[in-house]
C-alpha cells in the first residue's frame, strides 16, 4: 500500500473509532514500527491526531471543555493530589494557584500554614479562600474566561511581575515526553508559559489520564518542572526521563519514587 493511501486509510479509521492503540494499527497496516511512527507523525503535523500512551486519538477541533464538566470528573483523585501538593508548601511561602480543577482543591490542606500569600487568577480558588480569614490572596484580576472560571489577559502578566512567586502550582491539559506540558487554551497558555520562565519552584499537578497526551500548545517542557504530582505511577519511560533530568515525581499512595 502506497503511503498516501495507508494515511487516508488511517484517518478514515479514526473517524470510525476515534482511538486506536498501536498494536492494532501495526496489525492493520503490517508496517514496520518506524514506518509506523514516521506515518503518525505526518497525522500529528497535519493536526489530524494527537498520541496517547500506547496509541492515538483522533484529535477534534473544538473550544476547551467547560470548566463545570471538568470539574465532575475524578474528583477524588483531584483532591489526593492536592493533599500530597500541599505538603510542598512551607510557611512564609508566596504561591500562584493556576486555574484548573485539581489545583483548585489544595486551599482546604493549606489551612494551617502560617502567613502564606496566594496569588491566583483562578475564580475557584479565590471563592474557596473566603473560608479561611488566615490567608492572604491577591487576586490578578484581567479578562474572565468563563470556559476556565478564571482571568486571563495581559493584565494579569502585568500583575504577577509584581510579586517574588516562590512556588507556581500548575494544572495542564496533558503532558508528553515529546511535546512537554500543554495547555488547550492560548489565553491560558500565555500566563503559563510566564510562570514557567521565572526563577521559582515550579509544581505540575496532574493525573494519570493526562500522560502521553498533547493538547493544542506547549507552556513548558517537563525537564523545566521540579516536581509533578499525580494518582499513580506514569510508565518507565517517563520515570527514566524525570531521573535524567531531575525532576521529582510524588504520588497520591507514596512519597517521591526512584526510578
Amino acid at each position: 500500500m502506497m503511503r498516501v493511501d495507508r494515511l487516508n486509510k488511517m484517518e478514515e479509521l479514526l473517524e470510525e473509532v476515534e482511538s486506536v492503540s498501536m498494536d492494532k494499527l501495526n496489525e492493520i497496516f503490517q508496517v514496520s514500527l518506524s514506518t509506523l511512527h514516521r506515518d503518525l507523525a505526518e497525522l500529528e503535523k497535519r493536526g489530524l491526531i494527537k498520541k496517547t500512551y500506547g496509541g492515538i486519538v483522533l484529535k477534534r477541533h473544538q473550544a476547551p471543555e467547560p470548566f463545570s464538566l471538568r470539574n465532575i470528573k475524578h474528583q477524588k483523585q483531584k483532591m489526593m493530589i492536592a493533599k500530597v501538593a500541599s505538603r510542598l508548601v512551607a510557611d512564609g511561602d508566596v504561591i500562584y494557584i493556576d486555574s484548573g480543577t485539581t489545583t483548585m482543591h489544595l486551599i482546604p490542606y493549606l489551612a494551617a500554614k502560617k502567613n502564606i500569600t496566594i496569588i491566583t487568577a483562578n475564580v475557584h480558588v479565590i471563592n474557596a479562600c473566603t473560608l479561611y480569614q488566615q490567608m492572604n490572596v491577591i487576586v490578578t484580576g484581567g479578562l474572565f474566561y468563563p470556559p476556565a472560571n478564571t482571568f486571563v489577559g495581559a493584565d494579569v502578566i502585568r500583575c504577577l511581575r509584581n510579586y517574588n512567586i516562590s512556588k507556581t502550582f500548575f494544572a495542564a491539559a496533558g503532558f508528553s515526553i515529546e511535546n512537554g506540558v500543554t495547555s488547550d487554551s492560548p489565553l491560558e497558555c500565555e500566563i503559563k508559559q510566564y510562570l514557567a520562565e521565572i526563577e521559582q519552584e515550579k509544581i505540575l499537578l496532574a493525573g494519570s489520564s493526562k500522560v502521553g497526551t498533547t493538547s493544542l500548545m506547549t507552556f513548558c517542557q517537563l525537564k523545566d518542572i521540579d516536581y509533578l504530582i499525580m494518582d499513580q505511577k506514569p510508565p518507565q519511560a517517563y520515570l527514566e526521563h524525570f531521573a535524567r533530568h531531575q525532576v521529582k515525581l510524588l504520588t497520591s499512595d507514596t512519597e517521591e519514587i526512584d526510578s
